[in-house]
């Protein structure tokens, strides 16, 4: 079994000095096999911003933790407009990672993370056809038995998150993204950028867009809200490829907690809800426990 901490949205520059710390001491108690952090570290991709976002990083990695991260489209320059199309991501590479495919893989799972931020959108990303080609070449390669997983800051799939019916914007290229996800046997896909919680079986949004677990994390650290949902990030237990835990750990004003946990098996051809005491939760976009 594999243990994975599922963050996302820590926005340096717009965060809770407080709620960072929670979040350290949390990992460190719990020490996961895999931390992974789905983009926008900062929130204007400043020098201070990312310093600060490398220094809690590093923190992490002195405590033994393993991490896989990516940039969000909050990590390209908004104002600076030479730094912004001439090296968008230069910041990022210097102070969080070169790699902007990061992998990790054990016994029991594969994770493959892919940047969809670029410049010539504000909030939006896209996939692009190299790294259509690389998805698919790099889990080709992973043995059948173990889990593939598949990290983005901008979701592959538009979903109903939060209330009302309309849906969540999908990641440019999503038609090929989600076709190349299928192709490659992808079980899970991680992302954020919404700063809302949801998960969902893709098969069960529509038929055509394969097997993969989608699932939606919070925002872990950052001031910035959305409808109330508080800070928080997933906690998964991949036990095997057709049979994964979930929690949300939500912040309650003082200190993390642990949502109720919600079982997912994978059967037919799609993932079901084994214990349905966090589903409504998962349904309409609010964090487990809440």
């Amino acid at each position: 079994m594999t243990r994975i901490a599922h963050l996302s949205d820590i926005h340096f520059g717009a965060h809770n000095p407080k709620i960072v710390s929670a979040t350290e001491a949390w990992l460190e108690k719990r020490r996961p096999d895999l931390v992974v952090i789905s983009g926008d570290l900062t929130q204007r991709a400043r020098v201070s911003q990312f310093r600060e976002a490398s220094g809690y990083l590093n923190r992490l990695r002195h405590a033994g933790l393993k991490l896989l991260a990516i940039p969000g489209n909050h990590d390209i320059p908004l104002y600076d407009i030479i730094r912004r199309f001439g090296a968008p991501l230069d910041r990022y590479k210097r102070f969080v990672s070169n790699d902007l495919v990061p992998w990790f893989e054990d016994d029991d799972v594969a994770v493959l993370g892919i940047n969809t931020a670029r410049s010539l959108t504000i909030k939006g990303g896209r996939i692009n056809q190299e790294q259509l080609a690389l998805i698919r070449e790099r889990f080709r390669l992973v043995p059948e038995q173990k889990t593939r997983i598949l990290v983005t800051h901008h979701p592959l799939f538009a979903m109903p998150i939060g209330k009302g019916s309309e849906l969540s914007e999908a990641v440019g290229g999503h038609e090929n993204a989600v076709s190349a996800a299928r192709e490659a046997g992808v079980h899970i896909a991680l992302a954020g950028h919404f700063h809302r919680t949801y998960a969902e079986s893709a098969s069960s949004m529509a038929e055509n867009l394969g097997a993969s677990l989608v699932i939606q994390a919070g925002t872990a650290t950052s001031t910035r809200l959305r409808n109330d949902e508080p800070q928080s990030f997933n906690w998964l237990h991949v036990e095997r490829r057709d049979r994964i835990s979930l929690q949300v750990i939500a912040w309650n004003g003082t200190s993390f907690s642990d949502g109720a946990e919600t079982l997912f098996t994978f059967k037919g051809n799609r993932w079901k809800v084994e214990d349905i005491s966090g589903a409504h939760q998962f349904e309409t976009g609010q964090p487990l426990g809440a």
